[in-house]
């Protein structure tokens, strides 16, 4: 669906996905146009549905959850309830910050943000484990981020 945008439909995604507060005129100098035609593309994104809304990041650690760990979730049968029941316990926790159903020898891979790994300990042991269906986990903590981008572009 990439081949629908032009290049200023680009220019204009990657200037949002930088700062989406910038206003249509800044941004419209940013990328050569003037601020209406600037606007109607922005609408355009909208309604197409290649900009699907608009958020503030937040630094975890600020926030006081400075300890990410990815956990690798193994069901013991990977049947609709099974996975339905897992996905609406996850759905409850606020420690799982992200939840993807995985193909391999895992069926979901979740980004766990906590305080420290007493907490994550505690959400471990009180919650996950205890879902109905969670036939084996593994964790692993990283040590740095390397790369972030909100979305590909191109």
């Amino acid at each position: 669906m990439s081949g629908a945008l032009d290049e200023t439909d680009q220019r204009i995604l990657r200037e949002l996905q930088r700062d989406a507060r910038l206003t249509h005129q800044d941004l419209a100098e940013r990328i050569g146009l003037s601020p209406s035609p600037c606007a109607r593309r922005i609408r355009k994104l909208e309604a197409e549905g290649f900009i699907t809304g608009y958020s503030a990041r937040i630094d975890e650690a600020k926030m006081g959850f400075g300890v990410s760990v990815f956990v690798s979730v193994r069901l013991d049968r990977q049947v609709d309830d099974r996975l339905v029941t897992f996905e609406r316990e996850v759905a409850r926790c606020p420690e799982v910050v992200d939840c993807w159903l995985m193909t391999g020898s895992f069926d979901y891979l979740l980004r766990i943000a906590v305080r420290d790994l007493n907490e994550f300990e505690h959400f471990l042991t009180g919650r996950l484990t205890k879902i109905a269906g969670v036939a084996s986990i593994e964790s692993s903590i990283p040590i740095r981020r390397v790369k972030f981008r909100l979305a590909r572009l191109s």
